[in-house]
């Protein structure tokens, strides 16, 4: 799949990706933007995202992303859905159908692919690698490699997740060659943290408790909580990962209350447990080693009914 091609004629493009968009959503998203801005001015081109976290807005023109969704097209010549299928595009959805042609990238195992034309690559470390091999690298300047290699480092961890790939580390390796200050993008999005951000992850940590004879470590935020803190979801980011170092766990399991008996879930495993598959069960997706949903009930509830299909994966045997 090729950028070029997919745009060559058309006169509007829109960019979306999914709901609660993370780094490597952000990251492709803006990576596309830039490219088409920088290559094509003659292009009407839309950006269309929810709220982006602040730790997120170092790349170039974020102030240019559309938060509210409203456009003047009726029906744009070529919508991207980059980082989801179609499904998890939002109020975004709306726009990708009435487009003239659709085109999907992504890495979930879960989307089949959702546009008429498809590049799902589910070994692939994020949607930015992809859209990056998408590209004409001679075309590509500092802000665009700073954007996917924001996407690229979210997604596998600074390249610490089992999604790193030799070429995963070709692709950073020429990225940074494109001038960035790339070590201080890392601190910017994964290290630095405000004070309140620090006390609720201390928060989280010295509340948190091991199940299943240590094996899965559990912390839940309430909403009490995070009022009392003035935090948002956003803040809450990193906590699971966090939670994940513990020495002798092979599971972490965060929720933070989002409604009355509604909480979001996020899983992370060190390999022996698919979260993805689990968190498919309730709706949610993701990849083998990060997931989440969002899931009803109790928080005690919710914890006993996701630590049945865990501890079936400690013991070998697959959720269905």
């Amino acid at each position: 799949m090729r950028i070029d091609e997919l745009v060559k004629g058309a006169k509007t493009v829109a960019i979306s990706g999914h709901i609660r968009p993370d780094g490597d959503c952000i990251g492709s998203n803006m990576a596309l933007y830039l490219y088409l801005k920088k290559n094509y001015p003659e292009l009407k081109v839309d950006v269309f995202l929810e709220n982006i976290p602040d730790s997120y807005k170092v790349i170039a023109a974020i102030d240019e992303v559309n938060t509210e969704y409203t456009t003047d097209v009726d029906s744009y010549d070529v919508f991207f859905a980059l980082d989801c299928g179609k499904e998890r595009l939002g109020n975004a959805e709306k726009l990708f159908d009435a487009a003239k042609k659709t085109v999907n990238i992504d890495h979930h195992i879960s989307n089949q692919g959702t546009g008429d034309e498809n590049y799902i690559v589910p070994t692939a470390s994020s949607a930015s690698e992809l859209v990056y091999n998408c590209m004409d690298s001679e075309k590509l300047d500092a802000d665009i490699a700073k954007a996917i290699y924001m996407g690229i480092i979210t997604d596998t961890g600074v390249f610490k997740y089992s999604n790193t790939s030799p070429n995963t580390m070709k692709v950073a390796a020429d990225l940074i060659s494109y001038g960035f200050e790339f070590g201080e993008l890392i601190d910017q999005v994964f290290y630095e943290k405000t004070y309140v951000q620090n006390q609720i992850l201390g928060r989280a940590l010295l509340e948190s408790m091991r199940i299943m004879h240590g094996d899965c470590i559990v912390s839940v935020v309430s909403r009490q909580t995070m009022d009392f803190y003035q935090v948002t979801s956003s803040d809450l980011d990193g906590i699971v990962s966090q939670l994940l170092l513990t020495k002798g766990t092979e599971c972490a399991i965060f929720m933070y209350e989002i409604g009355s008996l509604e909480y979001k879930v996020s899983l992370r495993s060190k390999g022996k447990v698919n979260v993805a598959k689990i968190a498919e069960l309730f709706g949610g997706g993701g990849h083998a080693r990060a997931a989440g949903c969002t899931m009803n009930g109790t928080q005690h509830d919710i914890i006993n009914s996701l630590s049945e299909y865990i501890e079936r994966d400690l013991k070998g045997v697959s959720a269905k």
